[in-house]
């Protein structure tokens, strides 16, 4: 499991890109390089990380459901996510 601050971390940097995606859009189709490197490094999209929404684990993330493997996994054998069932043949 991550740290508190690690998620914190992560989580503030969503915000910082969501609140400035339309100005950097604006400042790259102005060309506009100098303006752009004086907006928040945090601001930029390429900083976000994929994070398994429950445990904050970095890895093993699968994205259509937002969790990790290990997390899935857990889930999907107690019956948790709508849809998904242990495959036997």
């Amino acid at each position: 499991m991550a740290k508190e601050s690690i998620k914190a971390r992560e989580r503030k940097r969503e915000k910082l890109v969501a609140r400035y995606a339309e100005k950097r859009a604006a400042l790259k189709a102005a060309g506009d390089y100098d303006a752009l490197d004086k907006l928040p490094r945090n601001s930029s999209p390429v900083r976000l990380h994929n994070r398994c929404k429950l445990t904050g684990r970095p890895k093993g993330y699968m994205r259509k459901f937002g969790i990790s493997r290990v997390t899935f996994r857990e889930m999907a054998n107690e019956g948790k996510i709508p849809g998904v069932t242990k495959a036997s043949w």
